[in-house]
């Protein structure tokens, strides 16, 4: 079992990229038409995993209005199991997706007083967890980023394999400098962490110095560029980007995160010494298969992951 822990949110997304919809009268410009679509990056990681074939819990706090449902619905679709799933009478947390000409997303985000932000630390988790994944808004929001937190060190501290996203949403951060000490203290409590190239840069940090705070390894995602990791012997392998006809990226790295996961539980290697001794060919099968992954999420609109029968492979094992 896997389980992912953070948000579950809408994102609104235009319904179709560079279109204006219907202006309201007196408007001088016009507004796209926006599709509400499941979404959130431990949402959609839950989802990837369920769709590839891996036992996956959800652990967050769930709204109790109509989005809260659709959300349970998915979850529940991909086989995902919903038990540790908080609920609440606040609102969902809603993100505001704009889509570039290359099809990448900016977001902005209403979040005051939704349910995901109260969540509280379970006192256990699923029996016979293999490992615990971690990211993007449910890490910066108070109060449930010092639960998501406390959560990610305690079971740390027991063994539990974690793995970080933290897929940086700098419009949330009001302090910087602050979020990045607090990225650094979580680092001896991650096993795997998973960076954009973006998210790199906006850091400030490098795999070489992550990788002396804890990880045994560091995954770098560069967009259609493909994606490399580093591991803590100072190995570095990397693959190329699938080519596809990009539609959006929505989803895109919360798909790298599920195959990264799924890839390593084929090969029994869901602990720091087993990542840390992992060959360079298995690495390279590994990110090819998550490579291949995403470039089926960004080749449909929104987050929607593959699915097992879609890549034709169990982890990249052999593919």
């Amino acid at each position: 079992m896997i389980v992912v822990a953070g948000e579950a949110l809408i994102d609104l997304v235009p319904h179709e990229v560079g279109s204006a919809g219907s202006p309201s009268r007196g408007a001088t410009t016009a507004l796209p038409a926006l599709a509400p679509r499941l979404g959130g990056g431990p949402y959609n990681t839950a989802v990837a995993l369920g769709r590839l074939g891996s036992p996956t819990s959800f652990c967050s706090r769930v709204s109790l209005d109509a989005f809260g449902e659709a959300l349970l619905a998915g979850l529940r679709a991909a086989d995902v199991d919903v038990s540790y799933v908080q609920r609440g009478a606040e609102p969902t947390t809603l993100a505001v997706a704009s889509i570039g000409a290359d099809g990448s997303a900016g977001y902005s985000f209403y979040v005051d007083g939704t349910a995901d932000r109260l969540f509280a630390v379970p006192r256990r988790i699923p029996d016979g967890v293999r490992a615990l994944s971690f990211g993007t808004c449910s890490l910066v929001l108070e109060p449930g980023a010092s639960a998501y937190e406390e959560l990610m060190r305690r079971e740390a501290a027991r063994g539990v394999f974690t793995a970080l996203d933290p897929n940086i949403r700098s419009v949330l951060i009001p302090d910087a400098d602050a979020y990045r000490a607090r990225f650094k203290s979580w680092l001896p409590s991650v096993a795997l962490l998973k960076v954009s190239e973006e998210d790199a840069r906006w850091l400030g940090g490098a795999p070489e110095e992550w990788l002396a705070s804890g990880p045994a390894a560091v995954v770098v995602t560069r967009g259609g560029d493909g994606l490399s990791v580093f591991t803590r012997d100072g190995g570095e392998v990397s693959v190329p980007g699938v080519p596809v006809d990009v539609v959006d990226t929505i989803g895109a790295g919360d798909t790298v995160n599920a195959a990264l996961l799924q890839g390593l539980a084929a090969r029994d290697a869901l602990s720091a010494d087993t990542v840390a001794g992992l060959g360079g060919d298995a690495w390279a099968e590994v990110l090819r298969f998550a490579a291949r992954a995403a470039a089926i999420t960004c080749s449909r609109p929104g987050a929607e992951p593959p699915y097992a029968r879609e890549l034709g492979a169990d982890g990249g094992i052999g593919g």
